[in-house]
């Protein structure tokens, strides 16, 4: 099953995909518009990957403010599901979106893009990561189910060092 993660920002939406077993993450692109209030060449495109890529579920960041309230952006993100869900008939999840922005932007520092290029990058890896969480999430319930326990610090681990692996492609 593939899952698309969104990163939706006020001018540009980044876009990561699962692999079908929803084990691994890649950005695919980041959609730019003009004006944040026009969605419609943005949703058409979302659609289109979504057929294209053959996608059964999107994971749209959810970004609450620090202290746990939901603020403007997050308001425009509950907005942007609902026009998600009608448009594609997709079950649309909201993930705590929280530092996820930073953790991008730190890896991308760590694997020395430019700051000039860091800009065309941020929004498709924080999509990357948001995946990284589900499948973070799955794959501890799964490991939890069969009795293996693993902390999800380990698991964590594991993910964020594949991520970094494939940015470096």
């Amino acid at each position: 099953m593939r899952i698309m993660g969104l990163d939706y920002g006020s001018k540009t939406v980044g876009v990561a995909i699962s692999d079908p077993l929803g084990l691994t993450a890649q950005g695919i692109e980041t959609i730019c518009r003009k004006e944040e209030n026009k969605l419609r060449k943005t949703l058409a495109r979302i659609e289109a990957l979504a057929q294209e890529y053959q996608v059964e579920e999107i994971v749209l960041g959810f970004p609450k403010n620090m202290n746990n309230t939901v603020g403007d952006r997050a308001e425009k993100s509950l907005e942007f599901k609902e026009m998600l869900e009608r448009r594609t008939a997709l079950p649309v999840t909201m993930w705590d979106e929280r530092l996820t922005t930073v953790e991008a932007e730190r890896t991308l520092i760590e694997n020395n893009v430019r700051r000039e290029d860091r800009k065309k990058y941020v929004d498709k890896i924080a999509a990357v990561f948001y995946l990284a969480g589900i499948s973070g999430f799955c794959l501890f319930q799964t490991e939890v189910r069969r009795g293996y326990g693993r902390s999800v610090g380990v698991l964590w681990k594991r993910l964020h060092l594949h991520l970094k692996e494939k940015i470096r492609q």
